[in-house]
C-alpha cells in the first residue's frame, strides 16, 4: 500500500486517475476505472448495476478496450473508497493483459491507496 497522491504518478497513469475520476462522477456510480491499451489508447467505465445488469467498473473499462480491439493492456485505475479490488476483476485484466498488469487503486479524493499486480 503507498500513501501519496495521483499526483505523483506518471503523467499517463494520472491522466487514467482523472479519466477514471470523471467516468465515477458522470453518473454518481461506486467506482470508476480507465485503462490503458499496448498502443496509449484509454478506456473507462463505471459500475453498472441495472436489474439484469451488473459490471464493475473495471470490468467495463476492459470490455470497452477488447470491443475496439485492445490487445494487450499496459496499466489500469480504479476509483473507489476501499483498497481492495475483486479477484474477478484482476480476472478480467489478465484476460486481456496478462500477468502483471499494475492495477492502481486511487480513492474518490484522488490518493493512492494501493498498487495490485493482475
Amino acid at each position: 500500500m503507498a500513501d501519496t497522491d495521483s499526483r505523483e504518478l506518471p503523467a499517463e497513469d494520472a491522466k487514467l486517475v482523472t479519466l477514471a475520476r470523471a467516468a465515477r462522477g458522470r453518473i454518481g456510480a461506486t467506482e470508476g476505472a480507465a485503462v490503458r491499451d499496448e498502443t496509449g489508447r484509454t478506456y473507462t467505465g463505471a459500475t453498472v448495476g441495472l436489474g439484469s445488469l451488473a459490471m464493475s467498473a473495471v470490468q467495463m473499462a476492459v470490455a470497452q478496450a477488447h470491443i475496439s480491439g485492445a490487445r494487450g493492456l499496459e496499466a489500469v485505475v480504479v476509483v473507489r473508497a476501499a483498497s481492495e479490488v475483486a479477484d474477478s476483476d484482476l480476472a478480467a485484466v489478465r484476460d486481456l493483459g496478462g500477468a502483471g498488469v499494475p492495477v492502481l487503486v486511487v480513492a474518490t479524493d484522488g490518493s493512492l491507496l494501493a498498487t495490485l499486480a493482475s
